[in-house]
């Protein structure tokens, strides 16, 4: 195993990133990635970074970080005991090996989904189990009977209703009708009220048309309205003589 791990010699153009050269060369000398293989291929990985030519410096130093990390793990294994580590501090050895391993678990499988891409399996199985849907509605102590009663008493409801005959359409109101109801009014008084304007149980229809024909004849100049509190009576004054039967153009009906 040493013999052909020593003659091995890396012939790559250029390699991801420091972990995975370092994952290739413990790949092909066959090891367990452990900080032992690490100790063991720390050579080699120097060896490639000093052949490394033209290489920025922000690309070099990450692999020269492992460098130095490969060389204080093998300068440890070289030692007839392991150092003595204080309570809490790191293990070189340990925490690159971790490293190594989930770096080797995302190449597999950035390598699996890149094999389904390829044969176009887009599609992934479901892992997790599926949620349980808890019933909220017990039926299971109803009959038939009761369903049925149940459907007789919902229909008879309906059977009590007396039929239409024809269908009834709501008034129709309009703000020209509106807007001469007022002329009117006015021209038998200089002065009117906005509830004057109104039935005794004007229905709110009836109101907002009533009020709509208020402004169209505010924003013609036609007459002048006054409200002196919040929720007041609107009290309506007629600015202009406008002829008997002259119609104004309105946008809307």
């Amino acid at each position: 195993m040493l013999g052909r791990q020593t003659a091995y010699t890396v012939h790559i153009p250029i390699y991801e990133g420091p972990l995975d050269l370092l994952l290739s060369l413990i790949e092909h000398a066959e090891l367990d990635i452990t900080s032992v293989s690490l100790a063991m291929v720390t050579d080699q990985y120097l060896a490639y970074i000093h052949s490394l030519e033209q290489i920025h410096a922000d690309e070099i130093s990450a692999f020269l970080v492992i460098a130095a990390r490969l060389l204080q793990i093998k300068s440890e294994a070289l030692l007839p005991r392991p150092p003595a580590r204080e309570p809490g501090e790191e293990n070189i050895g340990d925490d690159l090996v971790r490293q190594l391993r989930l770096y080797k678990r995302f190449k597999e499988i950035a390598l699996w989904l890149e094999e389904r891409q390829i044969s176009n399996l887009r599609t992934h199985l479901r892992v997790a189990s599926p949620p349980k849907v808890e019933a909220k509605l017990d039926l299971s102590y109803l009959i038939l009977d009761d369903l049925l009663a149940a459907a007789r008493s919902a229909f008879a409801k309906g059977a009590e209703k007396e039929p239409l005959a024809s269908i009834i359409a709501a008034p129709k109101i309009t703000i020209r009708e509106k807007i001469d109801l007022i002329s009117r009014r006015l021209g038998e008084n200089e002065h009117v009220h906005f509830r004057e304007l109104l039935g005794e149980k004007p229905t709110r229809l009836e109101i907002v048309v009533t009020f709509l024909a208020l402004l169209e004849l505010v924003k013609r100049y036609r007459v002048e309205a006054k409200q002196e509190g919040l929720f007041s009576d609107i009290s309506i004054d007629r600015l202009e003589e406008w002829k008997e039967g002259e119609e104004i153009e309105l946008e809307f009906e």
